[in-house]
């Protein structure tokens, strides 16, 4: 499936398209953002914490590698590779998030690249020079993801 690009004008928007994603994700799904410091990764990341129907707070992990979420409809694992970027990701034993009760949010996935499943969900973010203003880029890989962007992104 090719890819779809979808622009975002709010953090509102950025929050409510994750949660719309966040509501049909499955145990076991792995999505993989990336994009520059600011870019709205982690905004992203809140909105699929509230489909996935989880009451915490998102903050991001860079200093903690992985958080979890277990409160929700189903856990949540989110990972920030940044600090993994001269080794050790296979170390941390990622396939076992990745084959998990649970789904896994890999920002810097790049870094974790060799350990990520065949089925996966890439997001891209793009600032824009509209401070309000991003660009996502769906890049599915595998017929879940392929049908989970048609159905939520369109």
């Amino acid at each position: 499936m090719e890819m779809k690009t979808v622009e975002m004008d709010s953090r509102d928007a950025t929050i409510a398209l994750g949660q719309k994603i966040g509501q049909q994700l499955a145990a076991g799904d792995v999505l993989v953002l990336d994009g520059d410091l600011g870019a709205g990764k982690t905004t992203f990341t809140k909105g699929l914490a509230k489909g996935l129907e989880i009451p915490d707070i998102i903050k991001s992990p860079t200093f903690t590698i992985i958080h979890e979420y277990h409160d929700g409809r189903l856990p949540l694992y989110h990972m920030d590779a940044y600090r993994l970027e001269n080794g050790g990701a296979e170390d941390l034993g990622l396939e076992e998030y990745f084959d998990s009760d649970g789904v896994s949010v890999v920002e810097w996935a790049e870094f974790v690249a060799d350990e990520l499943p065949a089925d996966f969900l890439a997001i891209h973010f793009r600032r824009t020079d509209d401070e309000s203003k991003r660009v996502l880029e769906f890049e599915p890989h595998g017929d879940h993801f392929d049908q989970l962007v048609s159905t939520v992104v369109g």
